[in-house]
């Protein structure tokens, strides 16, 4: 099973803001829907919460501390290793992580790929992606992309690969 964070971040990593995303850009939304549908995804309590529901025609996997948080439609769980046991069982085949930062985090060791979208601004943003060494990654696509009436910023779809060892 290929682990992959898909991500969307500014100049400064920036992610989020105020429990939200910092920005409106209807294409990377599209992206999104395309890449994960049919497959499972791994969010945090409050990313979960910043949707707000269930995703239609992906399983979603909550990591959560709080072992009374359910929601129906989706597993709940309560560490990284369970998410990753979990989607292994039910047959996946590319788990995507979708945040929020400590998920991020927690997985950027066991990630493969990286489906970022760079978002050329600073966006004010209030929470961050981890730090990490872009040295150790391969850029093996690039879409650019103008800020447009639906697009509120200028953005790049870039796909990271790790590199191996050796």
């Amino acid at each position: 099973m290929i682990v992959a964070q898909l991500v969307a971040m500014d100049e400064r990593r920036g992610i989020g803001k105020q429990g939200g995303l910092p920005w409106r850009l209807s294409t990377d939304m599209k992206r999104f829907r395309e890449l994960t549908m049919g497959h499972h995804i791994v969010v945090g309590r409050k990313t979960f919460e910043s949707i707000g529901k269930p995703l239609a025609g992906r399983q979603m996997i909550i990591v959560t501390r709080d072992r009374d948080y359910k929601v129906a439609g989706c597993f709940t769980v309560h560490s990284i290793a369970e998410a990753l046991e979990l989607a292994r069982a039910r047959g996946e085949t590319e788990l995507f992580i979708c945040g929020g930062a400590e998920v991020y985090r927690e997985t950027l060791d066991l990630t493969e790929r990286i489906y970022l979208t760079a978002v050329h601004a600073d966006s004010h943003a209030d929470t961050f992606f981890p730090e990490f060494n872009r040295d150790e990654w391969l850029a093996t696509a690039s879409e650019p992309h103008a800020a447009d009436e639906k697009n509120e910023y200028p953005f790049t779809f870039v796909l990271l690969v790790k590199k191996r060892a050796g």
